[in-house]
């Protein structure tokens, strides 16, 4: 497995009791990822369709916000990945072709 990460220069923070600008970036990031799995959920199982599309595009607006605050975290270097390797890659792809062919 790849242990190395892509990762920016992190913008230094004040490391201090009180809320720094990661920590509130960091919570309005998880905010906005619970509200997305909330929205979709809700839109999944919305029974009118006028509904449906008003709940559609608070998720749609609320995905695009998520992605906002990623981008601003992962500039700052305070959001990390660590990228998959061939290796990995290559086994999850076989075992998603091995679900698609049960299911077909």
């Amino acid at each position: 497995m790849n242990q190395q990460t892509v990762k920016n220069p992190e913008t230094p923070f004040a490391e201090t009791p009180q809320l720094n600008d990661r920590d509130i970036l960091n919570d309005a990031l998880s905010t906005e990822k619970y509200l997305c799995n909330a929205y979709a959920t809700a839109m999944h199982e919305a029974s009118h369709d006028a509904l449906y599309q008003m709940i559609f595009t608070q998720l749609r607006d609320t995905s695009k916000q998520q992605r906002s605050l990623y981008d601003l975290m992962f500039k700052h270097g305070w959001y990390t990945l660590t990228p998959a390797d061939a290796q990995e890659i290559q086994q999850k792809t076989q075992q998603f072709q091995g679900y698609k062919q049960q299911l077909q």
